[in-house]
């Protein structure tokens, strides 16, 4: 997937297992036998605001369809700022939230100090992330949207 507003590698300790970030997860295929959808949300330390109410979940499905096998998808993401995310897959809009803030649980052996909760995620690093399974990555292409044209 792609980890996004994402906290700087320098601040993470040795054992922690995932930077505090939101995350647009990359799913294949089937999951003991039922179909899963690929560009859903998850959120290691952080929340969003997700039809309209702060969600606690740790990863929000997408309304994207299963994509099987070894093919290409085409994934972008918007981000703007701490307003609005929108992750799209195959050119349709398959999720949005907004209000991303650090929170919630399901990141281990971090710094306290690097997880003020309820404070709103404005920027951050990128990361690309594979949870287990191999993923190939190609034309990534980012845009700053934060000037004004």
């Amino acid at each position: 997937g792609v980890m996004f507003h994402s906290q700087d590698p320098r601040t993470m300790l040795k054992e922690q297992d995932w930077p505090i970030s939101i995350e647009m997860q990359f799913l294949g295929g089937l999951l003991e036998g039922k179909p899963r959808p690929t560009g859903n949300m998850c959120s290691p330390g952080t929340k969003v605001v997700y039809n309209g109410k702060l969600d606690e979940r740790h990863c929000i499905n997408s309304s994207s369809k299963t994509y099987y096998g070894d093919q290409w998808v085409s994934a972008e993401l918007i981000v703007l700022g701490d307003s609005l995310i929108t992750h799209i897959i195959n050119g349709d809009t398959v999720m949005k939230y907004s209000k991303p803030q650090i929170g919630g649980e399901v990141v281990n052996r971090h710094n306290p100090e690097m997880k003020p909760d309820g404070k709103l995620l404005r920027s951050g690093f990128i990361a690309l992330q594979s949870e287990g399974q191999p993923v190939d990555f190609r034309n990534i292409k980012i845009k700053d949207l934060s000037v004004s044209r």
